[in-house]
């Protein structure tokens, strides 16, 4: 049974002063999938993610989610509150707060920053935030201050704050920059556990991590979709090594994974 669409964009521009930053772009993602966006700097993939989430506005074009909502004009929040969540490069958390404070205040409801804090949570908003501590490998880590967390745990933990607001789609903007090897693994696992009730769209330059937890892959270039399929197959497609290696010879694909 084919899974339907959770995300169409349909010929997305995007114009800084002149300067088309995305040409046209046409993507979609389903239900339940992960989608791995590849490319050189430039190539457009955040300014994909900006759009989505609302951080940038598209000069035209139209974004669909769940096929009946156009959230292209739509505010960053009013998308948030749709399902559809971000994580940026650089992990963005309360230092000075606990790791079970930051999913508190992330949690999917109307609220005010420190009213949160004050506010009894109820049991079923409790088992909530245990299951995603349990998720993103925090539960011993729970009273600890996330300013002593290790990077990787710091990056987990703004996974679980975003994983708190329920989203039906997760975007993430280089996840594993400046992890180790062992944290690049649980990554690509959390990443999967994660696609398994929401899916995930993930920038990231890897090419290791994007070949061991991709399924399909979407190359960018100057702006545009250059191609999309298996990581096997884009590696096979001679535009992408020219892309990446300045040559325009199918033997060198092989080259793009190294």
């Amino acid at each position: 049974m084919s899974r339907q669409p959770i995300l169409s964009c349909r010929n997305i521009v995007v114009d800084f002063d002149g300067f088309k930053a995305i040409q046209g772009v046409d993507l979609t993602i389903e239900e339940g999938e992960i989608r791995f966006l590849i490319g050189p700097n430039g190539a457009g993939k955040t300014t994909m993610l900006d759009v989505i989430c609302g951080k940038t506005r598209a000069l035209s074009g139209q974004i669909w989610f769940h096929n009946r909502i156009d959230i292209v004009k739509k505010q960053e929040h009013e998308i948030v509150n749709l399902g559809i969540a971000r994580k940026f490069q650089a992990p963005s958390i309360f230092l000075n707060l606990t790791v079970f404070e930051n999913l508190e205040l992330a949690m999917k409801q109307n609220r005010h920053l420190w009213a949160v804090l004050r506010a009894r949570i109820d049991s079923g908003q409790r088992k909530r935030m245990m299951e995603v501590l349990a998720q993103i490998g925090l539960a011993d880590q729970a009273e600890r201050k996330a300013g002593l967390l290790s990077h990787g745990q710091k990056q987990w933990l703004e996974i679980g704050m975003q994983l708190m607001q329920e989203p039906k789609l997760l975007l993430l903007d280089e996840p594993i920059a400046g992890m180790t090897g062992t944290e690049r693994e649980r990554t690509g696992e959390l990443i999967r556990e994660i696609a398994q009730t929401c899916s995930v769209i993930v920038v990231e330059h890897d090419m290791d991590f994007v070949r061991t937890f991709s399924k399909q892959v979407t190359v960018m270039h100057e702006g545009k979709i250059l191609c999309e399929g298996t990581m096997e197959q884009v590696q096979r497609d001679p535009r992408v090594a020219e892309v990446y290696l300045g040559k325009g010879k199918a033997e060198h694909a092989e080259s793009v994974a190294t």
